[in-house]
């Protein structure tokens, strides 16, 4: 469901206007602006949003901001992939540096101009991350499915054309979250997520499927191209299941909850789950790297151990007199 509508901590909608006829006590019937939305005394889930994306912060950016550098690194042998992780990075951080607006504008400012601005964030989260996953996705089926034509479409220029196509959508939808007020347009984030998550859910199958069937009988080394693609599927299929897996199950039951329940506990909660995929995109894209640019293999070592992913081998014993 659209955090624009129903959500707490997104919410920027003002109270219902009176009638123009009325004589009644304008200040008994309008309640003042709450960024908490009616959840002032059930905020668990929203500080268990915000805590999560505390991890954004300090992990997030980082690894978001690493994952560009090496991209514009590898920019002379690119991945055709990577124009799509390079706009999902740049996003994940762009909404990860909005998270100590929101703590300031929940606990100092209350401000209804900087909720706007939080809200346009959201739009780009709700529908970027997604969007762009659905496009890894589509370039992996057709490279491991339909290789002739992935050959053909293999010109940067389709993956930009792409790209654009998914910022505009991206742009329309936060602009139109921001505005809010729009009939039924909780609708809109609960069609996409069901359908991007479908798509990236039947797509990898397949893709799975081709690859195991490929190696064909007595082998059991895979190519290293269709390996490479293997472990990258694999990666977005953990991407999928943590992330995305937890609001397809919860908000499609939405009329089995009570509205305060559902808007102060199961929303937040269910978002909670999308927005940490600002960290663990690029910590799964950073493990599958044979070496990590920029940063010594003790750093790596010291920071997270699932980032050396060099095998040490036992150094060479002389042989016995």
């Amino acid at each position: 469901m659209d955090r624009n509508v129903s959500s707490p901590l997104n919410s920027t909608s003002l109270p219902t206007p009176l009638p123009l006829n009325t004589t009644a006590d304008i200040n008994a019937t309008v309640k003042p602006f709450s960024v908490f939305d009616g959840c002032d005394h059930q905020v668990e889930g929203i500080l268990f949003d915000l805590t999560l994306q505390c991890i954004n912060v300090i992990v997030g950016i980082p690894t978001n901001l690493l994952v560009i550098a090496i991209l514009i690194r590898n920019r002379k042998e690119p991945t055709t992939s990577d124009i799509f992780l390079g706009c999902l990075a740049f996003m994940d951080a762009y909404f990860g540096s909005m998270t100590p607006v929101i703590f300031l504008n929940l606990y100092h400012w209350q401000s209804k101009d900087v909720w706007s601005a939080i809200k346009f964030s959201y739009g780009v989260k709700d529908t970027s991350g997604p969007l762009f996953f659905s496009c890894i996705c589509l370039d992996r089926f057709v490279a491991v499915l339909f290789p002739v034509m992935f050959g053909q479409l293999k010109h940067i220029k389709y993956r930009i054309s792409l790209s654009v196509l998914v910022f505009c959508l991206t742009f329309a939808y936060s602009a139109a979250k921001t505005v809010g007020g729009l009939p039924n347009f909780e609708k809109v984030f609960t069609g996409e997520i069901l359908a991007t998550f479908t798509w990236m859910v039947v797509c990898n199958v397949c893709i799975l499927w081709a690859l195991k069937k490929s190696r064909g009988a007595g082998k059991d080394e895979m190519h290293p191209m269709k390996k490479k693609a293997f472990k990258m599927v694999l990666s977005i299929l953990c991407i999928i299941v943590v992330n995305y897996l937890p609001p397809v199950a919860l908000f499609p039951f939405e009329d089995h909850y009570s509205e305060d329940v559902f808007r102060c506990y199961v929303q937040p909660v269910g978002f909670a789950f999308l927005n940490i995929s600002s960290t663990i995109q690029p910590i799964i894209y950073l493990s599958r790297l044979e070496k990590v640019p920029f940063l010594s293999d003790a750093c790596l070592e010291k920071c997270c151990p699932c980032f050396s992913t060099q095998k040490k081998t036992p150094p060479a014993q002389n042989p016995p007199a």
